[in-house]
């Protein structure tokens, strides 16, 4: 890559009107089509700043957040370990495109990522590889299941929550016929068991990732029977009329209920 790409390049993806950081992201594109994925470090770097935008602010640059990530994804693999490096950044909107492009880059990421989870300092971290890993649509997730099934049970809220969501996101992406017995009714059990959490937003998340597990084939008869029988009462349409008072909950039993 030339001084003269990137003096050209670089202030077009740093700027905040749509029309130029899309033609810096189509410079970027051609650029790597020449000069081939595996010398682009520097144009990783010019990209990935772009997963710096806040969507909350700028909404109109939402599309182009997802374009950057697109692109960094089609890199290849050798950007696994600088992806990992931005899980680290301190900055939720960076870490958020990050992890959600490491999902997309699959099953050579996820051994990475639990190796980069088994060495996070801090519980906040590891929910962002939770979050990834939850993105990853290949069987061979079923790697992470232990690792999610621990969170689930953490003191700490966000990890709590994130692995709760987690537990349904990879039953989505693991065949009933890959997932061993005693890992599904640990999941099953541990999902039951934070349906009484504190926390109306984790009741939500696990009644929601119960329903994921019947949509996809991971619950038995008598299971798929037992969570009907708690959608109603988490709905307050069984016979004890005694429904949970969030809305969020409720309206998570309401889909789960259609699944069952």
């Amino acid at each position: 890559m030339s001084e003269e790409f990137y003096r050209s390049v670089q202030p077009l993806l740093a700027s905040t009107q749509p029309e130029e950081i899309r033609r810096g992201l189509e410079l970027v594109r051609k650029e790597i089509a020449r000069i081939g994925s595996a010398e682009a470090r520097p144009l990783f770097e010019m990209v990935s700043a772009i997963f710096y935008i806040d969507p909350l602010d700028r909404p109109d640059l939402v599309p182009l957040l997802d374009e950057a990530i697109s692109l960094v994804v089609g890199f290849g693999a050798w950007v696994i370990p600088p992806l990992l490096e931005k899980l680290d950044s301190g900055d939720l909107k960076a870490q958020m495109a990050a992890a959600q492009a490491l999902g997309r880059i699959g099953a050579d990421a996820i051994q990475p990522l639990i190796t980069h989870y088994q060495a996070a300092p801090d519980p906040s971290h590891r929910a962002f590889v939770l979050f990834a890993l939850g993105k990853i649509k290949s069987p061979r997730v079923v790697q992470a299941v232990g690792l999610a099934l621990a969170a689930a049970q953490a003191p700490d809220l966000e990890l709590r929550d994130t692995a709760t969501r987690a537990l349904g996101k990879l039953a989505e992406s693991i065949p009933p016929a890959e997932l061993p017995e005693d890992t599904r009714l640990e999941i099953v059990r541990q999902l039951q068991a934070n349906l009484a959490d504190p926390n109306p937003v984790i009741r939500a998340k696990a009644i929601r990732s119960l329903g994921k597990l019947a949509r996809y084939g991971h619950l038995n008869a008598a299971e798929r029977e037992q969570l009907k029988a708690t959608c109603q009462l988490i709905l307050g349409t069984d016979d004890q009329f005694d429904w949970d008072r969030a809305y969020i909950v409720r309206k998570q039993a309401e889909e789960a209920l259609g699944y069952a």
